[in-house]
Parts: C-alpha cells; structure tokens; sequence
C-alpha cells in the first residue's frame, strides 16, 4: 500500500502529453468562440443565411470590438 492510499490524497498527472492534450482542448475552444464571436456571418456562417448566432453574440461582438453592421 502506497503512502498516497493512506493518507487520502491523490497524485496529479503532471506529464507533457497530458498538459499538450489540456492546451490543445483549450485551444480548440478559444477559436471556436472566436469563430462564433467574431466571424459567423454572411458568406462565412456555419448555419447558412440563419441568424439566430449573430444575434445571440451580437452585443459580445460590440464589446469585443468586432464590426457587423
């Protein structure tokens, strides 16, 4: 029985591979809301000629500095 199972604590996975795979996730989640922010309309939207993600981001896109209309 290791020192960690008696007292009650656990490790922390602290590896490159691992810190890599949280950084990549984060990334990934940061441009999407970029994307969506930022640039979903007109000739670039996901969604078509649909609007319901403009509208919903349009004030963020107005604090954020973003121009959309």
């Amino acid at each position: 029985m290791s020192s960690s199972e008696t007292t009650g604590t656990r490790s922390i996975d602290l590896s490159a591979a691992h810190a890599a795979l949280w950084l990549a996730a984060t990334a990934f989640l940061a441009l999407l809301a970029l994307y969506f922010v930022g640039v979903d309309q007109g000739a670039v939207s996901l969604f078509g000629s649909d609007t319901h993600v403009h509208e919903f981001v349009h004030d963020a896109r107005h604090l954020l500095g973003f121009p959309c209309h």
